[in-house]
């Protein structure tokens, strides 16, 4: 009991209703349109979860993050999504790693409870393009080989992937708006599964509950950001 009062504490009224109103609605699309995959409901809740952790800089966020992107990967792999399954698993749950490393590495003056903001420099901005492009390049080929259902958008979220999972690394606030970008490419892919079963509305919705909470994080980092270089 006492660890949940701390938590009421720890997050603002307007995080708590950010939180309830997703996980309500994650729960209500599962309700009127699958019933059946329980993991894709695991998967939702935690991955909302992890974002609003990551949304205060508590690395606890980025390990529900590798447990999601595990979950996720099997999601994928049910509707031939390879691009999304190989991405997840192969790119965002160890890059999640490496940032939960990082972060726990980074604590805004030792409390480990908040990672430090870091204010990268315009040349590592661009400089990142160019892996960003390998990575682009070499994907599209390995899900043109696995034949990938909708190959274009699938390789979009393999770049908007790599680049939020970069910046999430470096503790720029920008990977929030860089997986905003992501999940607005995955909405787009399960709204085109949504021909062939109609129970991925429930993934939908939770991209959509993603998207909110991806962009509340970008604006609680740049607060983060002018408090602790102000402070």
């Amino acid at each position: 009991m006492s660890k949940i009062k701390s938590l009421m504490h720890y997050f603002s009224k307007s995080e708590i209703i950010l939180w309830g109103f997703s996980v309500i609605m994650i729960i209500i699309s599962f309700a009127m349109f699958d019933r059946v995959n329980y993991i894709t409901l695991t998967a939702s809740l935690i991955g909302v979860t992890s974002l609003i952790f990551n949304a205060k800089g508590n690395p606890f966020g980025q390990l529900l993050m590798i447990i999601f992107s595990v979950l996720y990967g099997i999601i994928s792999y049910t509707f031939s999504y390879y691009g999304e399954m190989i991405t997840y698993l192969g790119m965002t749950a160890p890059m999640a790693l490496f940032a939960l490393i990082s972060w726990l590495r980074n604590p805004y003056k030792g409390n480990h409870a908040q990672v430090t903001v870091n204010n990268l420099k315009l040349k590592e901005y661009i400089l990142m393009l160019i892996p960003t492009a390998i990575v682009t390049w070499v994907f599209y080929h390995i899900l043109t080989a696995f034949d990938t259902a909708n190959i274009i958008p699938s390789t979009i979220s393999v770049t908007t992937s790599f680049i939020a999972v970069y910046l999430t690394f470096r503790r720029s606030p920008y990977f929030a708006l860089a997986y905003a970008s992501n999940d607005i490419v995955l909405i787009v892919l399960w709204i085109l599964a949504l021909r062939v079963n109609i129970s991925y509305v429930s993934v939908i919705i939770c991209f959509v509950m993603f998207l909110i909470n991806d962009l509340y994080g970008f604006i609680n980092w740049k607060k983060m950001q002018k408090l602790q270089q102000s402070s």
